[in-house]
């Protein structure tokens, strides 16, 4: 048996804990932050606009693109802790 086929449960159990939690943060920006609690949050002004607006237009479109690079870089780092990205 390889090395990457009897570690394969941790390395995926440790894979969807990281989506579970990177879903988790996309659920709250985009449903409650952009949707649920737009109202709320437009009483606060962000760079001039109302918080919830910015949020929906600008602000979640940032933080989809923190999620994926902070996806790469947790992701690169588990293969190297399980090996998986060494080529043989």
């Amino acid at each position: 048996m390889k090395h990457t086929e009897k570690n394969a449960p941790g390395y995926w159990q440790e894979n969807i804990r990281l989506v579970k939690i990177l879903l988790s943060i996309w659920f709250v920006v985009t449903f409650l932050l952009g949707i649920v609690f737009v109202d709320q949050l437009d009483n606060i002004r962000f760079a001039g606009f109302k918080l919830g607006f910015w949020i929906s237009q600008q602000g979640a479109i940032f933080v989809y693109v923190f999620l994926i690079y902070f996806y790469l870089k947790a992701m690169d780092k588990l293969d190297d802790k399980y090996k998986l990205n060494k080529e043989e």
